[in-house]
């Protein structure tokens, strides 16, 4: 397949942008999530691809496509899309992106990019040379207040940072019945809580920070019996200690069994002038601690920094949340389709491998009783507050939810 031009006939010597066409491989909660998406983006999804041969129909209705194809072949070959969404189970991701490049098509990817580092490495490595716009949906950076955090943090407002702390807590895998693909390792890979929401955190604290998580030291634990038993279970919760490269101390807590946690990712940094708190079940808000009296920031357009205002796509007292998060990581994607511009902070195929480096050393240091372990492919960049220039749409440098 050769993917159509991204632009109409020139019209008074002007190219017009076209609509993007976008494919769907995966039908599952995050296909339509991303399905969504792509249409507030206004793209047309144009095709979906089935987990079985005979569920191209059913694919295609799940996710609002305009067709149902039986393997991703087929869609490849026939479909003519521009953009290819992979939110297939994490132990197939590589194929459908390697398929999805190979075509000529730009890549969104789920998170983990893959389960193990010299694949992801890969990846990144192949958009890199089909010189493709690939991203991985850490959506949590598109959090209005999450850039209002990015921007104080920059601006010097909490002084000297001196440790970082928080979570991500859900509940949805508590119970012995619980069951998913992500339990199973040979679908999921070989880290189930960290690589799925721990990951999430550690990609937004080293985006607000801008500053590394260098070396670590983790402990793991499996807590429920699962109906599909596996000689190795991923766990149901990990504890990590860290410190980052300019010396800022770390603790991050993850849970899948957190009994009335339903996705409570929160963290609190903490400085000299200023602490903040940021917790993305309440995400209009944003606390400020100082010595001589606490505020809470609401979301208002009118009174966020540039970078977080354009962001607020509603008038203040009108709540944002998740699903808005993933629109504007998804419009922004296709803006870098498009060529209209490179939005800032847009999380690439870097920040994915970014992200399974991280996950491999929890798993290093967790096998090995919490020895401190070093976060490979770790760069020299350490400064606090520094804004995102270090990762390039589609590039495969190292600095940078599937189907529930």
């Amino acid at each position: 397949m050769t993917v159509t031009h991204l632009t109409q006939p020139a019209t008074a010597g002007r190219a017009e942008p076209r609509t993007p066409r976008v494919a769907v491989v995966g039908a599952g909660f995050m296909g339509r999530v991303h399905a969504e998406a792509a249409r507030r983006a206004g793209a047309a999804v144009v095709a979906a691809v089935a987990s079985t041969p005979g569920g191209a129909d059913q694919a295609a209705r799940a996710v609002g496509a305009d067709r149902g194809y039986p393997d991703l072949a087929s869609l490849l070959a026939e479909a003519g899309a521009d953009v290819v969404h992979v939110c297939t189970p994490n132990a197939r991701h590589a194929e459908a992106v390697e398929a999805a490049l190979a075509a000529g098509a730009h890549v969104i990817c789920e998170k983990p990019l893959a389960v193990g580092v010299a694949q992801a490495a890969g990846l990144a490595a192949a958009a890199a040379a089909a010189g493709r716009v690939a991203t991985v949906p850490f959506v949590y950076r598109f959090h209005p207040m999450v850039r209002e955090l990015r921007a104080r943090l920059a601006a010097g407002q909490a002084g000297v940072v001196s440790t970082v702390s928080g979570g991500y807590l859900q509940d949805w895998l508590s119970r012995p019945s619980d069951d998913d693909w992500r339990v199973d390792p040979a679908v999921g890979g070989p880290s189930r809580a960290f690589a799925d929401i721990g990951s999430h955190w550690c990609d937004l604290v080293e985006f607000v920070t801008g500053d590394r998580i260098h070396r670590l030291s983790a402990q793991t634990a499996t807590v429920q019996a699962r109906p599909r038993p596996s000689a190795t279970p991923t766990e149901d919760a990990a504890v990590v200690q860290f410190a980052t490269g300019s010396g800022v101390l770390g603790t991050l807590v993850v849970s899948q069994v957190a009994a009335g946690r339903k996705n409570r990712l929160h963290v609190e940094i903490s400085g000299t002038e200023s602490s903040f708190a940021f917790d993305q079940e309440d995400p209009e808000r944003l606390w400020v601690g100082k010595r001589d009296g606490n505020q809470v920031l609401l979301r208002d357009p009118g009174t966020l920094s540039p970078g977080a205002a354009r962001y607020a796509r509603l008038p203040a007292g009108h709540a944002q949340g998740y699903q808005d998060c993933f629109d504007a990581f998804v419009a922004d994607t296709y803006r870098a389709v498009l060529g209209e511009d490179r939005p800032d902070g847009l999380p690439t195929f870097a920040d994915g491998l970014r992200s399974v480096r991280i996950t491999e050393a929890v798993l290093t240091s967790a096998a090995s009783a919490g020895a401190w372990t070093t976060v490979g492919g770790v760069d020299d960049q350490t400064t606090v507050g520094g804004v995102d220039d270090r990762t390039t749409v589609g590039g495969a440098d190292d600095r940078g939810e599937a189907d529930r």
